[in-house]
């Protein structure tokens, strides 16, 4: 599509819908032995007579499935375990408020917005919240159950889920590090990759966003303090630095020119310096990467060898004065090497957590803290101006008016209409309309997959419980790649689970179409009626990146007299903004009424704090290599203190502040007095010439385009106004 024209209505929805998601396949031992916990209880019940209470061991198996992953076993066992627990609970308190109608709607409607408010916590918390809400309106719906009926069936479901967590936590006694050693050991061979510069891989961002089982193992390695725990998390450390470095000598490497534009020949040389100790780097990288994820011993002395051989070479240069970047070059050269042997030290090291030191568990106060901070968000976002509210409201209303009406029709099995309410609706209307669609084509097409299956295949326990092993296999393997994927294998695996149970397949297939549909267009209708557009919020996501850019700046510059600052955490803080913006974005764009312009300043932000975040991650990354640590000189402690100012005013114009961008400070002015100022800094201070400019250069593109962006924001709603104001106007003559 060219910039400028018009986007074709609904094609970035449609995007959304067809999209699969293959980073999100599982792998196969995972998607297995969550199959098996699903069918081994089912066989047993089968076999013993007792086909219904199997099914609910089977029910409570699969819910919890869905909780499992590849994270550290600490980790994933608390997580599974909870999820049992209150999974176990819903079952009880569903199963016994089904007996009156008036208490099972009151109740699913708490619950619903409960879950609905769980959102603002975090995915894991709003994924249990669905999880037990659906379990709530499945066994409500089941008809009057007596007290001890529902505790049976509680425990049948709990039962299930610690099955499903005893398969997935098997191995934890034995090989209790894997799952942190596997995800260090994928992060370093594709590091190894992004140093390479024989590559195929384009050049990598130095704060890319970090994938979920790489955040997961950060998260778990926090609380542990065993000798193992900490040199994992010593790893994990290196990953940023390494980045930052590499980053650096990329940077110099761009500095000395192609070949034909290269002043001498002393520079071609220190090109090659550059690309040769990123090989050897790219090497011993591969190589700790594939110890890690226990490929074999490898042997590393050879690479480290050569590494001291590049830092030398480096150092001669840097004595002789061979270019103007030699000692630039030579300080890079040399803390990169540094933190590879760090790294080769620490894969090479022996494990001892086998022999002695048990395992760290984190702290209690840990667990309360953290109960608290959730409770302070939920507190939070408990106002109407907040889309998780309005969402948790707008469930809530859904699901008990869903629930009202399958117990009025008195439908069979319409459980599955306010279940269906509960899983479309989402805080934002491309999630919620993408996944209404892909609810409904998802449903159907299992569901006639499913019949002719049934007429296929002959009619056996045997044919049924491969059924369900294998279509709980396939939701587990690829159902998280796409939704509507996911939908077709799910609604086939409740179609034989069913089946299985005792209950006539054509009877299910028929209410579950049915119901589906009833429910799935009741969440859009009324979604459709109380929107949240993604637009309203999308100027505070950006509000939010562009603070964590300022905190990030801020503590660059802190460390220009004091060697290197812990910066881990303001990388992270920028890396969660930027992936929420980015998310964002994509929803704004795939929503009706936005138009091509809009579009293309949401993209053209992106891409300017984009450009100003990598100048920045360049000053970070020089900020330690520099061999004299000096007092900042005035010019740049001016240029620092307006970058700052600039940054805070664009978060709050973003926010809706009225204060005028006219007195906003001139930074190219700065950065010309930063530049005739360069005899106050140190020899090897170049590089902080050249990204300021960079900054400066960003910052004012991206001042420009937020300044476009909030004033027709302003144009907008000052035409909103004035359309209402003549609505009035007009139903006013009509009345008199």
């Amino acid at each position: 599509m060219t910039a400028g024209a018009e986007p074709r209505p609904g094609s970035a929805f449609w995007r959304t819908v067809k999209k699969i998601d293959k980073s999100k396949i599982n792998n196969r031992w995972m998607a297995l032995r969550n199959a098996l916990a699903v069918a081994v209880p089912l066989a047993i019940g089968i076999a013993m007579g007792n086909p219904l209470g199997a099914a609910a061991v089977a029910t409570g198996a699969l819910n919890v499935s869905f909780s499992d992953g590849r994270d550290p076993y600490y980790q994933r066992a608390r997580r599974m375990i909870t999820w049992s627990v209150l999974g176990a609970f819903a079952v009880f308190v569903g199963s016994i408020s089904g007996n009156n109608a008036a208490a099972a709607i009151i109740v699913a409607a708490c619950w619903a917005f409960l879950a609905g408010m769980l959102i603002a916590v975090g995915t894991p918390a709003g994924d249990l919240g669905l999880n037990t809400l659906v379990a709530l309106i499945v066994f409500a719906g089941r008809g009057a159950t007596s007290p001890r009926g529902a505790v049976n069936t509680g425990l049948l479901v709990l039962a299930g889920g610690l099955l499903q967590s005893s398969f997935c936590l098997a191995f934890w006694p034995m090989r209790r590090y894997d799952p942190e050693r596997r995800a260090l050991g994928h992060v370093y061979l594709g590091l190894a990759k992004e140093v390479d510069p024989d590559s195929e891989v384009g050049e990598s961002t130095p704060l890319g966003p970090l994938s979920t089982e790489e955040q997961d193992t950060i998260d778990a390695l926090g609380g542990d303090h065993t000798t193992e725990g900490e040199r994992f998390r010593l790893l994990f450390d290196q990953v940023d630095r390494l980045r930052l470095s590499k980053y650096l000598l990329v940077r110099l490497r761009d500095q000395l020119g192609e070949r034909d534009d290269q002043r001498s020949e002393a520079e071609g040389d220190a090109a090659e310096l550059i690309e040769a100790i990123l090989r050897t780097a790219a090497k011993l990288l591969t190589a700790a990467g594939n110890e890690l994820v226990r490929k074999g011993e490898v042997e590393l002395s050879s690479l480290e060898d050569e590494l001291r051989r590049l830092v030398e070479v480096a150092q001669e240069r840097k004595s002789s004065g061979a270019s103007r970047w030699a000692g630039s070059i030579a300080s890079g050269v040399d803390v990169l090497a540094g933190q590879l042997r760090l790294v080769s030290q620490l894969v090479q090291r022996t494990e001892q957590v086998e022999s002695g030191r048990g395992e760290s568990r984190p702290d209690a106060r840990d667990f309360r803290a953290q109960f608290w901070s959730w409770a302070a968000t939920l507190r939070a976002n408990l106002d109407l101006r907040s889309a998780v509210c309005r969402h948790a409201i707008r469930m809530s209303l859904c699901v008990a008016a869903g629930d009202w009406i399958e117990r009025s029709l008195g439908w069979h099995r319409a459980y599955w209409l306010p279940m269906t309410v509960a899983v479309v609706l989402k805080p934002d209307f491309t999630s919620t309309f993408s996944r209404g669609v892909l609810r409904l084509l998802g449903t159907f097409a299992g569901l006639i997959f499913a019949t002719a299956l049934f007429h296929w295949l002959p009619v056996s326990a045997i044919t049924q419980l491969f059924l369900v092993g294998a279509f709980s296999f396939c939701l587990r393997y690829w159902g998280p790649a796409n939704y509507g994927i996911f939908t077709l294998f799910l609604s086939g695996l409740v179609v034989f689970l069913i089946a299985a149970a005792g209950y006539s397949p054509g009877e299910v297939v028929a209410a579950r179409a049915l119901n589906t549909l009833a429910g799935g267009l009741l969440a859009l209708l009324a979604y459709a009626l109380w929107p949240t557009w993604e637009r309203t919020q999308v100027s505070d996501s950006f509000a939010e990146m562009i603070d964590a850019s300022r905190l990030y700046l801020q503590g660059v510059f802190k460390g220009f007299g004091l060697g290197e600052p812990s910066l881990e955490r303001e990388r992270r803080e920028w890396r969660r903004a930027r992936s929420n913006v980015e998310a964002s974005v994509d929803r704004v764009i795939a929503e009706p009424g936005i138009t091509a312009t809009k579009r293309d300043t949401l993209l053209s932000m992106l891409a300017s704090s984009h450009a100003l975040m990598l100048a920045i991650a360049g000053l970070d990354a020089g900020m330690p290599h520099r061999e004299e640590q000096t007092t900042p000189p005035p010019a740049l402690q001016t240029f620092a203190h307006d970058v700052d100012f600039t940054l805070y005013f664009l978060a709050a114009a973003l926010r809706g502040s009225k204060v005028a961008g006219d007195n906003l400070p001139q930074l190219r002015e700065d950065h010309r007095k930063l530049v005739e100022a360069r005899g106050s800094f140190a020899q090897d201070d170049d590089f902080i010439l050249a990204e300021t400019d960079r900054v400066t250069v960003s910052l004012n593109t991206l001042r420009e385009q937020v300044m476009r962006y909030v004033a027709s924001e302003i144009c907008q709603k000052a035409g909103r106004v004035v359309r209402r104001s003549r609505a009035r106007e007009e139903r006013g003559r009509i009345r008199r």
